[in-house]
């Protein structure tokens, strides 16, 4: 029993947009609609399929993936480790106490042999109670390099994360592609399988008559044994492929998911591909990643070079102590007392310690500029490559969909040619095959066509 869930539908009455694709209430109702089915499984012991389109599939996709879901995750580490780096700018406060209860003294004369011991003066009881706050006036800049460091670190896992959502889509697409071209050659064999089943019946009509051999039989009987294990290939194929999908979308395995759209769907037209091409260097997030990871060498470069400058400290501190020991002899009374100051240091040895580690944070960044340089080339060699293949594709269709008429017509006419005694066994098959492959050719060239799109759009950081 094939059930389709009006998904598509849904998506217009409620009018979601793409930013509402995102949201929790709507991954909450998608999940409702695609489990409600599953329950009718259990009870009706039949499968149940739901329709998606391939927009509707990548959004999925980019929403519930485990993958994507990580790097969403992660993203939100790390911008948690920014604002704590931001957050360690603040002063250092700090409270503290202490009570201590003293023995009695005990004095030693002539070495250890007389002794004398009374009460600690002027009282055996000591206890303090205080406040001291510090505040890094200058450090060499450092506490701005790491602020910069932290942000660039952010910034990576967000395209880290676009990055990832874009492959996946990629994925998802190319694999909902695979499963609508392996449905359109189920169509194509079922039909296949007709004519051979017809033929086998015209044929062993002919040989009753006596009009051809026992070896068209018998070739007639393996093409149609042929179609049925291709047929049984195919359907294997498509619940692998099935199940890819449904991984990448993050569905239960008893989901069977069925393409809406078909390998006719309409293609972008070449020339509104290439300002996607031309914003590519900007866009591509491979690009966009390696120079935010120069950045953040550079950042690098900046914190090892703040080892080598002095660094200003603010402290102050006020507390409350017992007994008096500011006064000779100390007095059994408390007091308070505070204080403000600067205090400014310098690591003489940074002069001969960092010398190495800058030079190799500085070599580093070089290292970065160059491999950047080479990302830039492949990216661009890699969009200009699709392009050509997607124009190529295109042209490819058109020849296939007058290669599909001209096959058809020319297998009809074979057929009748044989049925006539006109023609061999050998030119009908032949005639079969030729209408079979260029049917499958048309479909191939259509999937392709998309395949290398989507592949565009990956590449040029717009998926």
């Amino acid at each position: 029993m094939t059930k389709s869930v009006p998904y598509s539908l849904s998506l217009e009455k409620r009018q979601i947009d793409n930013k509402k694709l995102y949201s929790p209430v709507f991954a909450f109702w998608i999940f409702a609609f695609l489990l409600l089915p599953i329950t009718m499984i259990a009870q009706n012991n039949t499968e149940e399929k739901y329709q998606l389109t391939l927009s509707e599939a990548i959004q999925l996709a980019k929403h519930q993936n485990q993958s994507v879901q990580a790097a969403n995750i992660e993203e939100t580490a790390v911008d948690e480790d920014r604002k704590d780096v931001y957050k360690n700018a603040l002063p250092n406060i700090n409270a503290g106490s202490s009570y201590q209860r003293f023995s009695n003294l005990t004095l030693f004369t002539d070495g250890l042999s007389h002794s004398t011991s009374g009460a600690r003066k002027p009282s055996p009881n000591s206890a303090n109670l205080g406040v001291d706050v510090s505040f890094n006036i200058y450090n060499g800049g450092k506490q701005k390099a790491l602020q910069n460091e932290q942000n660039s670190r952010l910034k990576l896992a967000k395209l880290n994360t676009l990055d990832t959502s874009g492959n996946v889509a990629f994925q998802t697409a190319s694999e909902y592609l695979e499963l609508l071209r392996l449905n359109e050659l189920q169509k194509f064999i079922l039909d296949q399988l007709k004519r051979a089943q017809v033929r086998l019946d015209n044929i062993n009509s002919l040989y009753k008559n006596q009009k051809v051999t026992k070896s068209d039989v018998l070739r007639a009987q393996v093409i149609l044994s042929n179609v049925e294990l291709s047929l049984q290939q195919n359907q294997n194929d498509i619940g692998i492929t099935n199940q890819k999908l449904i991984v990448l979308i993050d569905l239960p395995d008893s989901v069977h998911l069925s393409p809406i759209d078909s390998a006719g769907i309409q293609k972008p037209e070449i020339n509104s591909l290439l300002p996607l091409i031309e914003r590519t260097e900007n866009s591509s997030f491979s690009i966009q990643k390696s120079a935010e990871s120069i950045e953040l060498q550079r950042t690098k470069v900046k914190i090892v070079q703040s080892n080598n400058m002095p660094s200003v400290i603010f402290f102050s501190a006020y507390g409350l102590n017992y007994p008096n020991y500011l006064f000779f002899p100390p007095v059994d009374q408390a007091y308070s007392i505070g204080f403000v100051g600067l205090k400014m240091q310098y690591n003489i040895s940074s002069i001969y310690q960092n010398k190495n580690k800058l030079n190799a944070a500085k070599i580093r960044v070089k290292e970065l500029e160059l491999l950047q340089k080479e990302q830039i080339h492949i990216i661009n060699s890699q969009i200009k490559a699709y392009y050509i293949k997607y124009e190529e594709a295109l042209n490819r269709i058109s020849v296939n969909e007058k290669s599909v008429e001209q096959a058809k017509v020319n297998y009809r006419i074979v057929n009748t040619k044989y049925l006539n005694q006109l023609a061999l066994l050998t030119d009908l098959l032949d005639a079969d095959n030729l209408y079979q492959e260029s049917r499958l050719n048309l479909v191939k060239a259509q999937t392709d066509a998309l395949t290398i799109y989507y592949h565009i759009l990956y590449t040029s950081g717009n998926l």
